[in-house]
């Protein structure tokens, strides 16, 4: 049980980003285009920094590093940070399933390639 704790640390650093990451995505979409002019553009970031739902993504950032810094008591760097590559994984398919994005064959041919650096990456 006691080596299972840093993998699941890594786990909840890939799932606090991604869930911080569409947090994010989902507000800034409502929000809408990025005004002209420098001043539209400061009020419109200030806004989005004060949404609740955009304090959510930073304080999920905020676990995944917790989470990270768990991690990295017990796994070696060049070990773990391999495995983090599969944020883009989920993050493709939940993009999909969440904000209609295509996936398209490249892109599952870019997914491949990242499974199998991580496989091969992280080992040893």
């Amino acid at each position: 049980m006691r080596n299972f704790l840093p993998y699941a640390m890594v786990g909840l650093t890939i799932m606090f980003t991604v869930c911080g990451q569409f947090l994010i995505k989902w507000q800034v979409g409502k929000a809408g285009a990025l005004p002209q002019g420098l001043y539209q553009q400061a009020k419109f970031c200030l806004e989005l920094l004060l949404n609740p739902w955009i304090i959510a993504a930073f304080a999920s950032a905020f676990l995944a590093s917790i989470a990270w810094m768990i991690a990295m008591t017990k796994l070696p760097l060049s070990h773990a940070h391999p495995m983090t590559s599969l944020t883009f994984v989920v993050v493709v398919f939940g993009s999909a399933l969440l904000f209609n994005e295509s996936i398209t064959p490249l892109k599952i041919a870019g997914l491949i390639l990242i499974i199998a650096g991580v496989a091969i990456g992280s080992q040893g």
